[in-house]
């Protein structure tokens, strides 16, 4: 004769089956069968503790009552009240009060909600996937020595339903974010291949303005002046008045020459830093340009730029020397303002004009503008440029603004 009560007992488990069927989160199954478990094992709180791959850290699920222990995810193993449990250590915990067993409570446990929610009986049992332990199935009540040793070999036959779906589950999450990993390093790196694309064809292009200026300049003027000199090298007496214009020229052409090695290498970045050698790029280009432009540098950043990575503060350099340049020759600006700040973690760069402008950026956006975002992108900085909300009404004025952590690690070599 069938007995009723394994009858009842099995349609539960069957039950419990049933509603496994199509269920895609962890979240979902424990919601969809803790009323079933209740009628095998009753309890005020049931969760499942899930070990993540690493076997270090582990994640709860939970049905009936709140607690922190899920709203903290994940959390270490080694904090765990259960951790005996999944390490393999025991193969269940049956306690009549949790809030005085001192199995859960150690230092380091995570064991807050027990005394909390005053959980006294817990009920713990493994969820094995091939003898592999890879979480576990807890249930508890407020009622003191709840539950028995029936009700352990129960909750292991519940247990050996669940443990495959939340095996399958884990390993379609690990399979997700390896795939979501794998797609962000792909992005990055095509990211930075771009990059490093658009930065080899600018130092290209630098590199072949700086030989048609030496080519086009003072190479033919130190010509020139050559040719001076073998002239007078034929004749009977050369006179005072005669090479003083000679000697004012190739003054002027090693001037010249000075200029251009120093655009190609700014030796005052090198030697007191990017301030100091923005400070001296504003001054001189203004000077130089012969135009009544106001300037001010406003250094804000508590000393921040004088412990970047060179690479960085190179890169920060070039920029605002751009930035500066486009204002001087093509903004038709009266004031440049160069501000640098600190603003939490983050670094913040700009330079305002009070100019004409940028009407559309992707219509005015060149050489100069493509290589400020290239190299901001080489150092994970984020570039804007566009008006500048200061500047006066019959001039909108432009605006560029750089922002990064001064602790970013470099990617490629600017």
């Amino acid at each position: 004769m069938l007995n009723p009560a394994r009858n009842s007992l099995f349609d539960r488990y069957l039950g419990i089956s049933r509603l496994l069927a199509g269920q895609l989160d962890f979240d979902a199954i424990i919601k969809a069968v803790a009323d079933e478990i209740s009628h095998i094992i009753p309890h005020d709180h049931l969760d499942v503790c899930i070990k993540m791959l690493d076997g270090k850290y582990h994640i709860a699920y939970e049905s009936g009552l709140d607690t922190a222990w899920s709203q903290h995810p994940p959390a270490l193993l080694t904090g765990s009240p259960i951790r005996t449990l999944l390490s393999g250590e025991v193969d269940f915990l049956l306690s009549g009060d949790a809030c005085a067993d001192p199995r859960f409570h150690f230092k380091g446990a995570f064991s807050s909600p027990i005394i909390e929610l005053s959980l006294h009986s817990r009920l713990h049992v493994p969820l094995k996937v091939q003898g592999d332990v890879i979480g576990a199935l807890s249930c508890s009540s407020r009622q003191s020595d709840c539950y028995t040793r029936e009700d352990v070999e129960n909750a292991r036959a519940v247990a050996d339903l669940l443990a495959p779906y939340f095996f399958a589950l884990r390993a379609a999450e690990q399979a997700k974010r390896s795939a979501v990993i794998e797609t962000e390093a792909r992005a990055r790196e095509e990211g930075l291949r771009f990059g490093a694309l658009k930065l080899t064809e600018a130092l290209e292009a630098e590199r072949q303005r700086i030989g048609m200026d030496l080519h086009d300049q003072t190479l033919a003027d130190l010509t020139r002046l050559t040719r001076r000199m073998e002239r007078l090298t034929h004749m009977p007496a050369v006179a005072g008045d005669m090479l003083e214009p000679l000697c004012r020229a190739m003054q002027q052409c090693m001037h010249d020459l000075r200029q251009i090695i120093e655009e190609a290498k700014p030796t005052v970045l090198q030697l007191f830093g990017v301030a100091e050698a923005i400070e001296n790029h504003l001054e001189r280009s203004v000077r130089e340009s012969g135009q009544p432009i106001g300037w001010r540098m406003i250094d804000e950043s508590g000393g921040s730029l004088r412990d970047l990575n060179p690479t960085v503060a190179v890169a920060l350099f070039r920029i605002v020397q751009e930035a500066v340049n486009n204002a001087i020759r093509h903004g038709q600006s009266d004031n440049i303002t160069v501000r640098i700040a600190r603003i939490g973690q983050l670094l913040c760069i700009e330079v305002e004009d009070d100019g004409r402008g940028i009407a559309d950026i992707k219509e005015t956006a060149g050489h100069g503008i493509d290589n400020m975002r290239t190299r901001a992108r080489l150092i994970a900085a984020r570039f804007e440029i566009g008006s500048n909300p200061a500047g006066r009404r019959e001039k909108n004025g432009t605006r560029m603004r750089l922002t990064l952590s001064p602790d970013f690690p470099v990617l490629v070599e600017v």
